[in-house]
């Protein structure tokens, strides 16, 4: 049975190891607490209060109050220093310009670069301080020397103010530190100044004030501006979030999956190498103030994200967003392009028109999602991808452009639309597929070489090259039917390891691997005929086994390309697809067509079609093989399933002829018929 620790005051208890799977934590008082290495899988931390016990706030506090001091007390010896312009001899003069050329230098670069730049700065003005004071006369030593560290100290200076105003506010916030960071400041400038600019008269002391309180109202430009999440202060604001999280609770490398944090407060909460599967942060506080680790919560995009569901129009491109709740999120028009969202739930979330190009969806949760007028071009689905109930009445299969703004629409006729169930029985076909995307320089023999290397030494996949595509001007995707269960993810990796390596030796190393090998020289010169060609088609058994010496390919033209054209000859697909329909029982009454003799007429329509072009042949022609394939068990849910995919697409396609043209009266007339052997209506 689960534990129940709801609403009790648990501040510093020990959880660390422990198995709390479901255990309720519900407006419990965590702060302090440790759940280090815990299994909190299913664990409801709904308006449960972390962050730091109050003893540690206090001790962070004052830390942050000394080293604000120390940091005025630097910024007045920089004011100081400058006030020597005013003191008469050229010695004291030329020390004092020097330190303010340089202060204005770092006041420049720290705001418009940000503090790591000034970091740098700060070496090379220490290095080249140290190298002149050598190498110049006399008169300058002092102010070279000077000079050097000034820009040390206006870091140190900035940098520890900045430091302890972020780690303040981290902590207690930063209205509620005002006061007393401006007593400690105020304080700490009086005492330096008593000692400082002693005798530099009433003008040297009002510059040198200038300068030290414009150094102190730039460390808390630096410190508010890095706890707004500028990544130009990250070195400040990432240092004060792990100081302000020391004491606080900690869930690191715990397991988080399925737990529930809806409406908790969680400043100063350490979350590195935890399991954040399908973990919930909706109306989540202060989750900015969390030490992230590498989880998806260190982007500040990513958590507003999480805490209001609304993520509509912006972009998360290439970031990992593996195991991320998002369900019932607002994501449309949102931009995913070679995002990881694998192992996402996105249950119920609005995907219109959200662009998916290469983004990973292995076992993903998108029952109920929305993915009407989505591009899912090159998108990586696997069986486990959950498509239960997904609302989308049209999809595009690539990005659009000004020319062409609804690419590759499917359906194909755009007064269609899928009916409910249609989407995943359209998609099904693509889960099983490898896609090896070539992105430059492609090199066809290196393709070959490494693609029978992976069949070979992976013959459990049964790898099965089904289409080779030209994108661009020099890419290629290079698709393979692998057996179900395979890890597409390890054979990508393998495949391009190799085809990296093999790509970078020399032509003749690679005539030395393929001599007397027939398979790969066949495979290098179809990949050489499909760079040279909009899209090709292998048809036919091209697995690759141990023993495998050449391609079998049906027909005669091995090219697959049908007179120069898009497709793959279609007289191989027409023979294709008279092998099936021959592989069928005839119909046992001479005067009642059987289901060959159904698909056999509607074979010879197409065939002869003079409405459809050659492309919209070999699609259809497609689809009566598959139908020809169903029928050998028309009764399973699977055959089932493909017959009404089948029969689907080629309405698509009989919709765009004319109503008078004789393949849609030979279609309204088969359809139905073919539809009932089926179980269809």
């Amino acid at each position: 049975m689960a534990l129940d620790f709801s609403g009790q005051n648990l501040r510093g208890r020990n959880f660390k190891g422990q198995d709390l799977a479901g255990a309720n934590f519900s407006y419990a008082d965590i702060r302090g607490a440790n759940f280090t290495n815990a299994n909190l899988t299913d664990a409801n931390f709904s308006h449960a209060k972390a962050g730091l016990q109050r003893r540690w706030a206090i001790f962070l506090v004052l830390i942050s109050l000394l080293l604000s001091g120390v940091s005025g007390f630097l910024w007045a010896i920089n004011g100081a220093l400058v006030s020597l312009i005013f003191i008469g001899s050229t010695g004291n003069r030329i020390p004092g310009w020097t330190v303010l050329i340089l202060l204005i230098v770092f006041f420049f670069v720290t705001i418009r670069q940000g503090i790591g730049v000034s970091l740098i700065a700060v070496a090379f003005a220490v290095t080249g301080a140290l190298a002149f004071a050598f190498l110049v006369f006399e008169a300058f030593l002092g102010g070279a020397v000077i000079g050097g560290f000034t820009f040390a100290g206006a870091f140190a200076g900035a940098f520890a103010f900045a430091f302890a105003f972020a780690v303040a506010f981290a902590v207690i916030g930063g209205f509620a530190f005002a006061a007393a960071f401006a007593g400690v400041i105020t304080l700490a400038l009086a005492i330096a100044f008593t000692f400082a600019t002693a005798g530099v008269g009433a003008l040297g002391v009002a510059f040198s004030f200038t300068v030290t309180v414009v150094g102190a109202v730039l460390s808390i430009y630096i410190g508010w501006q890095a706890m707004k999440g500028d990544e130009k202060y990250a070195l400040i604001r990432n240092i004060a979030i792990a100081f302000a999280a020391t004491g606080g609770t900690s869930f690191r490398n715990a397991t988080l999956t399925n737990a529930d944090f809806t409406k908790a407060t969680l400043k100063s909460t350490d979350f590195r190498n935890t399991i954040l599967t399908n973990t919930r942060w909706h109306q989540v506080k202060m989750l900015d103030r969390v030490r992230p680790g590498s989880t998806y919560l260190k982007k500040s995009q990513v958590r507003e994200l999480l805490i209001t569901g609304q993520g509509q129009d912006k972009n998360f491109d290439h970031q990992n967003l593996r195991g991320i709740n998002l369900q019932s999120a607002n994501l449309a028009d949102a931009s995913f392009i070679g995002a990881d969202l694998s192992e996402a739930n996105l249950q119920d979330a609005d995907l219109s028109r959200a662009k998916l190009k290469q983004t990973q969806l292995e076992a993903t949760d998108l029952t109920g999602a929305t993915l009407t007028g989505s591009f899912i071009e090159d998108w990586g689905i696997s069986s486990e991808t959950k498509l239960y109930g997904v609302r989308c009445e049209y999809i595009f299969m690539r990005l659009p452009t000004k020319e062409n703004p609804d690419p590759h629409r499917k359906p194909d006729n755009k007064q269609e639309v899928f009916q409910d169930g249609d989407f995943g029985d359209f998609i099904k076909p693509i889960f099983d597929t490898l896609d090896l995307y070539h992105n430059q320089s492609v090199d066809p023999r290196a393709i070959a070489i490494a693609f029978k290397n992976l069949a070979e030494n992976h013959p459990e996949a049964e790898l099965e090259i089904v289409a080779m595509e030209k994108r661009g001007d020099d890419k290629l995707l290079l698709r393979a039917k692998t057996a179900p269960g395979s890890d597409k993810s390890q054979l990508s990796a393998k495949y391009f390891d190799d085809y990296n390596q093999l790509k970078a030796l020399p032509q003749s190393l690679q005539l030395l691997l393929i001599e007397k090998d027939s398979y790969i020289d066949d495979l290098k010169n179809m990949l050489t005929t499909a760079l040279q060609q909009p899209k090709y088609y292998i048809q036919g058994d091209n697995k690759v086994s141990d023993n495998s010496s050449s391609i079998n390919i049906v027909g005669d033209n091995n090219s697959g390309i049908a007179g120069g054209g898009s497709v793959a000859n279609l007289g191989t697909i027409s023979g294709n697809v008279s092998i099936a329909l021959n592989q069928l029982p005839d119909s046992p009454e001479a005067e009642k067509p059987g289901i060959k003799e159904l698909l056999t007429q509607l074979q010879a329509a197409i065939s002869q079609s003079t409405e459809l072009s050659d492309d919209d042949k070999a699609d259809a022609l497609e689809q009566v093989q598959s139908l020809a394939e169903a029928a050998k068990n028309p009764q399973e849910n699977a055959t089932k399933k493909t017959a009404k995919t089948a029969i689907t697409m080629l309405k698509g396609i009989f919709t765009g002829l004319p109503a008078v043209a004789s393949l849609v009266e030979a279609g309204n007339k088969l359809l139905p018929v073919i539809s009932k052997f089926f179980g269809l209506g």
